[in-house]
């Protein structure tokens, strides 16, 4: 059975819902250039796959599709979401539901601002400084779930009180992509340079994907082209 459900952070997840095709799916997407088509994998199977990603023929590896069902803190889901092409997201509405108050991610170190990459972090903050971020951070969003939950409860629409939630709190996503997809977010979110958070998702992403798809993974990752 492959694997279907891995735990991400202090309260994320992602489950692989379903998912379409495999690793013959894609040879024999492209072999139907020809007429033919397999019904067991081999070894030349293999030797396709990698001359179709060496190459960039990289249609026979959109034949295929996976669905997850991913629970992330909202900054999460906004570099996700960059990740358009062969990509559907359905995201839980604060319009429809109210939610709940403890749903916010709350790191377990506190990362110093990178003194070279602007956008990236390094090391983290010792001491006395760590217990009065944590203590910052949880005031923080613990006080905008409390003032979301006193707007709610003098009759302001759900989708009014929202906005003063912290990017921090948890969402839900349902995620179809194509394989070749799947593997650009993975070669992306798993680099060093992507936010740490992100990187945990993208991680657990491939072990699923992986598990799917051993052989296109690899040749799609190991193939990069500008």
């Amino acid at each position: 059975m492959p694997l279907t459900e891995l735990a991400v952070l202090d309260r994320g997840f992602v489950k692989l819902v379903d998912h379409m095709g495999s690793d013959l799916s894609v040879v024999n997407a492209a072999r139907v250039s020809f007429g033919k088509r397999k019904e067991v994998y081999d070894e030349a199977d293999g030797k396709l796959i990698s001359y179709l990603a060496e190459h960039d023929h990289t249609s026979p590896f959109r034949h295929t599709a996976l669905t997850f069902h991913v629970k992330a803190p909202i900054f999460v889901f906004r570099q996700w979401m960059k990740h358009r092409i062969a990509s559907e997201f359905n995201e839980i509405s604060g319009r429809y539901v109210e939610f709940p108050e403890d749903e916010f991610f709350v790191p377990e170190t506190f990362r110093r601002q990178a003194k070279v990459n602007k956008q990236g972090s390094e090391g983290q903050v010792d001491g006395e400084a760590r217990d009065q971020a944590h203590a910052l951070f949880l005031d923080a969003c613990r006080n905008a779930v409390a003032q979301y939950k006193k707007l709610i409860s003098l009759g302001v629409c759900r989708e009014q009180a929202r906005c003063v939630l912290p990017l921090g709190l948890y969402s839900e996503v349902y995620w179809t992509v194509s394989l070749q997809a799947a593997a650009h977010f993975i070669r992306l979110r798993t680099d060093g340079h992507a936010q740490w958070e992100i990187q945990q998702y993208a991680h657990a992403v491939r072990r699923m994907v992986e598990e799917l798809f051993p052989n296109s993974l690899k040749a799609l990752l190991e193939n990069v082209h500008p």
